[in-house]
């Protein structure tokens, strides 16, 4: 405990717990996967989950990123205050915690994460996992037990739009064909199927999907929330910032989705908040706070890992760099917080489309006009061998503009293209609103990539590439601009 306070004076942090009108608002509708599997010497006894992969703590870990509190224990009191004051700067206001059945680990730590959660003024909600022998009738049984035992904790989530019932969450539900048994806690517990098949979700009392890779191009999310709404389900789409677990599961042939800056997060939260893959989303679920085996966390990871290892960082996430890069993620997800809960309205048409374009060149055949025609079939393709390269549109006025979203056709190959983006009210002087960086189009991603734009108001915008590994040019299907 000692060692872990000395490291949050280093990195300047005070946990505070919220309490008063001074406590920073948070949606409880907002929910955060959490996993308190993890151990360590000065707790647990030993390490616990972070070798997973063969690896050896505390400085090689089984994670793509290093966690800025190291190899931690997630049953010290430091460590679950340090989490939940993070989680309130989320504005997440509810973490789903990872249950492995009666008498688990991770059941054993629950009386801590209440208190915890307590203190700050975060609700506690269940992921109930694949554990062996797990049945419809194990699971009626694990929800009346977890009611039983800590439903009466303050920090117990209940939610007062349906009824004041909790919320459970089955983990690969599609393990078990016959639900039947749910119907006994219909009245007190929401519990959520993880699946967008419609199909398999009598009984439940709604859909998740939980899957970091799938958000990115949110298969089947249109359905499933148009089921839900008409049915008198909970829809709770899952968002993540990435997805990446080489260390934790060596030679796995899964699927990465590449932060990409942050643009990934936003392409998932703008999945789940529009109306064309779903949109008005009940809950909204993030996977995770901080299941670092899969690299998909939005818990601070350290901008200075351990050498040698091989580590990643968050560094350029939304354009921090070093320390502030390490809570990039946190901040963010309170932005897509605000615009889900109405601060802003998440929903917003497409500024670009139709508008005036030009481009610096173009090859026969691949006019600039492709470009924002609202057809993927068809591109701009700029004059080839003759980097940098330009496509300009004209928003007809000035307008507050978010984000960028450029893509190429979906059956093309992976590329990678060098991008920045410039602004200008005149359309002769530009000012650089989102740095050259490097943008992946993969079909993990739709060949889609998302480009955060600096806060303000613009009427021209201008993309300049300078490299493409996929063609020797400047190639766009669609470019597409958004206020959030």
């Amino acid at each position: 405990m000692v060692g872990l306070l000395a490291l949050l004076l280093a990195l300047g942090t005070l946990i505070v717990p919220a309490s008063g009108a001074a406590a920073q608002a948070v949606a409880t509708d907002v929910h955060l996967f959490y996993y308190p599997w993890y151990g360590s010497p000065s707790v647990y006894g030993s390490y616990r989950h972070w070798q997973q992969g063969g690896h050896t703590p505390p400085d090689s870990l089984g994670a793509n990123f290093y966690p800025t509190l190291g190899a931690y224990d997630s049953g010290d009191t430091g460590v679950l205050d340090q989490h939940m004051a993070w989680v309130r700067r989320s504005g997440a206001g509810t973490i789903v915690t990872s249950w492995w059945g009666q008498g688990s680990y991770e059941d054993s730590l629950t009386p801590r994460i209440l208190a915890a959660a307590e203190r700050h003024g975060v609700k506690v909600a269940w992921h109930l996992e694949p554990y062996a022998g797990r049945t419809a009738e194990s699971t009626v049984a694990d929800i009346e037990y977890i009611r039983s035992r800590y439903g009466s904790s303050p920090a117990y989530y209940r939610d007062a739009a349906h009824g004041d019932r909790g919320a459970f969450y089955v983990f690969e539900s599609l393990r078990t064909t016959d639900w039947a048994p749910l119907a006994r806690v219909r009245e007190h517990s929401i519990v959520l199927a993880q699946t967008t098949d419609t199909s398999k979700v009598a009984h439940f009392g709604g859909m998740y999907t939980y899957d970091g890779i799938a958000g990115a191009t949110a298969p089947g999310w249109k359905n499933a929330a148009d089921y839900c709404r008409a049915n008198g389900l909970v829809w709770a789409p899952s968002v993540a910032p990435g997805y990446l677990d080489d260390r934790a599961v060596p030679g796995n042939t899964t699927p990465t989705v590449d932060r990409d800056g942050g643009a990934a997060y936003d392409r998932q939260w703008t999945n789940a908040l529009s109306p064309e893959t779903g949109g008005a989303p009940t809950w909204v679920s993030v996977t995770s706070f901080n299941e670092w085996h899969e690299g998909s966390t939005i818990e601070p990871a350290r901008s200075a890992p351990p050498g040698g290892h091989g580590y990643l960082t968050y560094e350029g996430a939304y354009g921090q760099t070093g320390a502030a890069a390490e809570t990039a993620y946190l901040d963010r997800t309170r932005y897509w917080v605000e615009r889900f809960t109405g601060a802003t309205p998440p929903a917003n048409p497409d500024l670009a489309r139709g508008r005036r374009i030009e481009a610096s060149s173009n090859v026969p055949g691949y006019q600039p006009a492709a470009a924002n025609d609202g057809n993927r079939a068809t591109y701009w393709e700029s004059a080839n061998h003759a980097f940098p390269q330009s496509l300009t549109v004209d928003l007809g006025a000035r307008a507050e503009v978010g984000r960028l979203v450029l893509s190429l056709p979906a059956s093309w190959g992976p590329r990678t293209q060098t991008l920045s983006v410039g602004a200008s009210d005149d359309g002769r002087t530009f000012t650089t609103v989102a740095g050259s960086a490097e943008h992946r189009f993969t079909a993990a991603t739709g060949n889609t990539v998302t480009i955060p734009l600096t806060a303000g108001q613009r009427r021209f915008l201008r993309v300049t590439v300078t490299a493409n590994t996929g063609w020797p040019a400047g190639q766009v299907a669609e470019l597409e601009a958004y206020r959030v």
